[in-house]
């Protein structure tokens, strides 16, 4: 009777150890709430393959748009985020959700149209002129409307140009509440004009008549950064492992291989970690 006690509770002992192991190695692993550019661009698919070779830790990606993606992680159901709208990341920081911001890589927004191009700005540099002539003509213009940095970047545009889009809008302005790749899919299908991120553009294969039109402005500049997600705010937190991962993206190696990451030949991303937040 004793022997069968001993041996239950060792079994028990046995079992609760590989439980607890099990944990462990399914604790090597981190949300990310990033922006749909970053997964659209192919740029995830690069790079986290090699982190986790190094680390052993897996990156699992929710991509949204940036202020999803920040919701996200003010739920806690994030570690850490890599987003691209800094005004919005600096009041996530204020908020006390984030630990701290570092900038990561930067690429620029283009204004993609249809060759026929409508509004005639074809192969200009002003954004605003550009934005001015679409909605001037009623041209075909798609928005994401999904506050995604994307999205955010677009509003302030139009409001530079002048143009208070909730009242200009109208059948020739969609918006379509969605990612970059479907905004793109729509454009191609409406022959409109769409904002996109210049990585995006570049993977993207259902390009049919639509091409670059406006680039260049230095308004279109779009910065992309990392914060880990607060513990003091959410417990849960995997700070080590989260942490690791910043610290890799900001490193030389990092940057690296952000910059190593190309599409037909073309540099996607342009790593400045080192230029600071």
């Amino acid at each position: 009777m004793l022997r069968r006690h001993f041996l239950f509770c060792l079994s028990a002992l046995l079992a609760l150890a590989a439980g607890t192991a099990a944990t462990f190695a399914e604790d090597r692993s981190i949300v990310v709430a990033s922006t749909t550019s970053t997964q659209d661009s192919g740029l995830f698919g690069h790079i986290l393959p090699i982190f986790k070779d190094k680390t052993g830790i897996e990156v699992k990606v929710v991509a949204l748009g940036t202020g999803q993606a920040l919701d996200l992680a003010r739920r806690g159901d994030a570690d850490v985020v890599f987003v691209h709208a800094k005004a919005q990341e600096e009041k996530f920081l204020e908020e006390g959700h984030g630990v701290k911001r570092f900038d990561v890589m930067y690429n620029d927004f283009v204004l993609i149209g249809p060759k026929s191009d409508p509004a005639g700005v074809a192969g200009t540099s002003d954004i605003v002129a550009a934005l001015k002539a679409i909605q001037e003509k009623q041209a075909p213009f798609v928005s994401r409307g999904d506050r995604s940095g994307t999205h955010v970047a677009e509003l302030k545009l139009w409001k530079d140009a002048g143009i208070d889009i909730d009242a200009a809008k109208g059948p020739w302005y969609r918006d379509i509440g969605q990612g970059m790749g479907a905004a793109l899919n729509t454009a191609g299908a409406m022959n409109a004009y769409v904002l996109s991120d210049r990585g995006t553009w570049l993977s993207f294969k259902n390009r049919g008549d639509l091409e670059v039109v406006v680039e260049g402005d230095k308004r279109l500049f779009n910065q992309y950064g990392v914060m880990l997600v607060s513990p003091d705010k959410h417990p849960n937190v995997k700070v080590d492992l989260g942490q690791a991962f910043i610290d890799w993206l900001i490193s030389p190696e990092g940057q690296q291989t952000i910059a190593n990451y190309k599409v037909d030949g073309q540099q996607l991303f342009f790593p400045n970690a080192s230029q600071g937040s």
